[in-house]
């Protein structure tokens, strides 16, 4: 995703054991993973406000709450999509914050959204893909388990990436299933958005710890890159998945492996680039130069991103719960569990200015649309903001 210009300027299971390990990955999803049996330690003092940076709020909209399920925010163009964990699901002018289109499907939704501008497909708790034309059902299709990853919409096809790490692609037209793809992998799966997405003519999909490219004609694996490997002696230690966001440019795709790396892989050969040790729990983001995470404790992490060497980080936000960042113009933009909105300069991570929500926590990473960067909180409302 490229900076707006305006920002520019300024700057196979048994079922009942795999029930038991969802329900054990849903509380892994969850938890603020700080170490230790201790209480939540004191988020680092953010001091007084200065506004390096000029940004104000444009305006503001609703949706439902995202408490529950791992939704995701959608940017294209001039419209953003965003969904509920209840099942409204609108399509919003990220110029003005008024509705482009809005649906109430009036059942929990567990993933969602993703679209292509034309068609909006979300995962509901029934285990259902529903596809949706400027708000109209269009076609739903029954799914073999639940997802937690945002489908992806691409070259007139919906693709889903199941918990028991099936992938799946149908007709966007129709619904019609045109084919299947399950591979094998560790029992615990994360309840949190996983690695699916077009990168030229090939899928890229997280599966267990390996990124794969699969051809979406037909879903034959063309190659397969290891960002991390299982590790320990039982199911918890044992987890490891890949997870959103990802960062793309030209053909390398970088991603985090939940608690344990973040790498980088050639898509046209298949091979990783690099990999670091690195103990997250949320996607990364970044472009040609540099790549930038949040950590599990809070702390902001820079690597360059043709070697992965560290190049900063910053703990000014340590011991706070962090969304995945949006690299936007100059600034590393992050939610908070406060729903704070952070921007801190890509150079060295100092902060350039702070953004205040409703309070409740931002409940999706940040994205920027129509020169608006828009932040999403858990009691849903949506905002949207602009440079000075």
């Amino acid at each position: 995703m490229h900076a707006a210009s305006g920002w520019a300027a300024n700057v196979p299971r048994a079922l009942g054991r795999r029930a038991a390990l969802l329900a054990v990955a849903a509380a892994l999803g969850g938890c603020s993973l700080w170490g230790g049996g201790g209480s939540k330690p004191v988020p680092a003092d953010l001091g007084a406000n200065v506004a390096v940076l000029g940004v104000r709020q444009a305006w503001t909209a609703r949706v439902g709450t995202s408490v529950g399920a791992p939704l995701e925010v959608h940017a294209a163009g001039n419209t953003v999509t965003v969904a509920s964990a209840d099942g409204v699901v609108a399509a919003i002018d990220a110029r003005t914050g008024g509705d482009v289109w809005r649906v109430n499907l009036a059942e929990a939704l567990s993933a969602g959204v993703g679209s292509d501008g034309k068609t909006a497909a979300v995962a509901t708790r029934g285990n259902a893909l529903v596809a949706l034309d400027a708000g109209r059902e269009r076609w739903r299709q029954s799914l073999g388990a639940q997802v937690f990853t945002a489908p992806l919409v691409a070259g007139g096809r919906v693709f889903v990436l199941s918990a028991d790490r099936t992938v799946a692609a149908f007709d966007a037209a129709t619904g019609r299933k045109l084919w299947t793809q399950q591979r094998p992998g560790e029992a615990l799966i994360l309840r949190q958005g996983g690695v699916l997405r077009a990168v030229g003519d090939t899928l890229v999909v997280g599966l267990s710890g390996r990124m794969v490219g699969l051809n979406p004609d037909n879903g034959t694996v063309r190659w397969e890159a290891p960002i991390a490997s299982p590790r320990g002696t039982n199911d918890v230690e044992r987890l490891v998945e890949l997870v959103g966001r990802t960062s793309r440019e030209g053909d390398s795709v970088c991603a985090r492996a939940f608690q344990a790396s973040v790498g980088c892989v050639d898509t046209v050969r298949g091979g990783v680039v690099w990999t670091q040790a690195a103990s997250g729990s949320e996607g990364i983001h970044g472009d040609a130069e540099m790549l930038f995470g949040t950590e599990s404790n809070g702390v902001v992490t820079a690597w360059r991103r043709a070697d992965g060497t560290r190049t900063w980080t910053t703990d000014r936000l340590k011991y706070r719960r962090l969304t995945a960042p949006l690299l936007l113009g100059r600034s590393v933009v992050v939610g908070d569990d406060s729903g704070l909105v952070h921007l801190l300069s890509r150079t060295d991570g100092s902060p350039l200015n702070r953004l205040a929500t409703d309070g409740s926590g931002i409940g999706a990473a940040p994205v920027v649309a129509a020169d608006t960067l828009v932040a999403v909180t858990r009691n849903g409302a949506v905002y949207g903001f602009r440079p000075d």
